[in-house]
């Protein structure tokens, strides 16, 4: 049996300041609050005592501070990025506060991505690449457990790609899901779990 965590990086945004969509073309470092729910999430991977195989993460900074957190807690250095767990790129709504997203695009058009992954006009995503990704990462040999610190933007097609669809496909800060995948197939243990 292999388990894959998804963990979507820790706070970037201080209390009070206002949420912006940040996706691939803003690279921010985590906030305080950030750096003490990725040590959060390193001290529940070794309090649990998951086998980590492989600790993956996307190369933007507050994805990596994140997975650093936690190999430091799990005493397993972090074994690279991966491209696809990159963030998607928001288009005409990269780094805006999330009042101004809604006036463009609409509050069901937040809903369609959050529900059923389906990107707002002008967001750069090619979903076809990322469910496929996720499926060729699915398919390969292995035991133990793999942690692929990562985005919401990118977290959510894995549920996809399993085709599992839930309520709702987010990810919050701080948060994982787990996967596990056995003689080929791929279940939802959990989702959006915070330590």
């Amino acid at each position: 049996m292999r388990r894959i965590f998804i963990i979507r990086h820790g706070n970037t945004f201080a209390p009070g300041e206002p949420a912006r969509r940040v996706g691939a073309r803003t690279d921010i470092p985590l906030v305080e609050s950030g750096r003490a729910q990725a040590q959060r999430l390193g001290a529940w991977f070794a309090g649990e005592g998951v086998p980590v195989a492989r600790l993956l993460t996307s190369p933007l900074l507050r994805a990596r501070e994140t997975a650093q957190a936690i190999a430091q807690a799990c005493d397993h250095a972090p074994d690279g990025t991966r491209d696809w767990l990159g963030e998607i790129d928001h288009g005409p709504d990269e780094n805006r506060v999330e009042a101004d997203v809604v006036a463009r695009i609409g509050a069901q058009a937040i809903a369609d991505w959050d529900e059923r992954g389906i990107a707002p006009d002008g967001w750069l995503v090619d979903a076809d690449t990322r469910i496929a990704a996720w499926r060729a990462f699915f398919a390969e040999d292995g035991t133990g457990a793999d942690l692929l610190v990562t985005s919401n933007g990118a977290a959510r097609f894995a549920l996809l790609a399993a085709g599992r669809p839930l309520a709702s496909l987010k990810l919050r800060t701080g948060a994982f899901g787990e996967l596990v995948v056995e003689k080929g197939a791929v279940r939802v243990v959990r989702w959006d779990v915070r330590p």
